[in-house]
């Protein structure tokens, strides 16, 4: 199986690229090659690659900045991503897109399913939202992973920022107020794996439509910052002392949703995919961070 995955860089493409098996290869483009702010490019790159399944991992995911570069985020996360699915429709492969718990606006008391409204509060969020219909309009049968609070190895995530302050601070302020789920990008990248495998197998049998993605268990921002300080000391690296305190005394220029816990059962019931405990995962890869094998400790 040739999976295609656009993005070069950035802790989910990073992730994907180390899932490569006898049976399945994966391969990457991006810029200059591909550009989904380009859609003109999108196409023939697509194409050039020779995918079995294509995996939308490319997107603007600054979402403070969003809300000052509203054109620059759609570009990416609308426009773009309906080019991949008019690819991926044209080439008559199967598609799975990558979005966001920021779809939703975080009134809801209990965790979010697939088909609850949604309603962004910021840019990133209706971008992500934007694009999610424009695959869907391009790309009937494509599937939509929804995930949340994303850390890993690569790239720049809360984690890594965690573990970067602890090297200068005894303590550190986090947010207590907002809750969610964190996921680790390499449990994300093997269950992309399981279902692309799934697609290319079963064909227009495998499930489509909306999934929820995401680690299991929840937690606030001061709740992952305390695991990671935890698990850093258990490794033999540097530790702080978290503070609570509320979003109010913390603003951004993105408002960020008190609640996006995502309810991940159709995911389950469908693919037969369970991610795992999220603080189990912290441990994994703040001890692979710490202990220095893969990635960097920048953020």
């Amino acid at each position: 199986m040739r999976i295609v995955v656009t993005g070069t860089r950035g802790q989910l493409v990073s992730a994907l690229t180390e899932c490569v098996s006898p049976d399945v290869e994966v391969v990457t483009v991006g810029r200059p090659r591909l550009d989904l702010a380009d859609p003109t490019g999108i196409g023939p790159g697509l194409a050039d690659a020779r995918p079995d399944v294509i995996i939308n991992a490319a997107a603007y995911t600054a979402v403070d900045r969003a809300e000052s570069e509203r054109e620059a985020a759609f570009a990416t996360n609308a426009i773009g991503a309906g080019a991949v699915a008019t690819a991926a429709t044209r080439l008559g492969v199967p598609l799975i897109q990558l979005s966001t718990d920021y779809v939703f606006d975080g009134r809801k008391t209990t965790p979010y399913a697939e088909n609850d409204p949604v309603a962004p509060l910021g840019v990133y969020g209706a971008s992500k939202l934007a694009g999610e219909r424009a695959v869907l309009a391009a790309h009937p049968d494509a599937v939509i992973c929804r995930t949340a609070w994303v850390y890993g190895v690569f790239g720049q995530n809360f984690v890594k920022t965690m573990l970067r302050l602890a090297e200068t601070r005894d303590a550190v302020d986090v947010v207590a107020d907002q809750f969610g789920n964190p996921t680790s990008a390499h449990d994300i990248a093997s269950s992309l794996i399981t279902i692309a495998g799934r697609l290319c197998r079963a064909g227009s049998a495998a499930p489509r439509g909306i999934f929820h993605l995401a680690g299991s268990g929840t937690g606030s921002w001061a709740d992952l910052a305390e695991a990671v300080f935890a698990a850093s000391a258990a490794a033999g690296g540097r530790s702080a002392r978290v503070r609570r305190i509320t979003a109010a005394a913390y603003p951004t220029a993105a408002p960020r949703p008190a609640n996006s816990r995502l309810d991940c059962d159709r995911l389950r019931q469908a693919y037969g995919i369970t991610l795992p405990a999220w603080r189990d995962s912290v441990d994994m890869v703040v001890r692979r961070l710490v202990q220095g094998s893969g990635g960097e400790i920048s953020a």
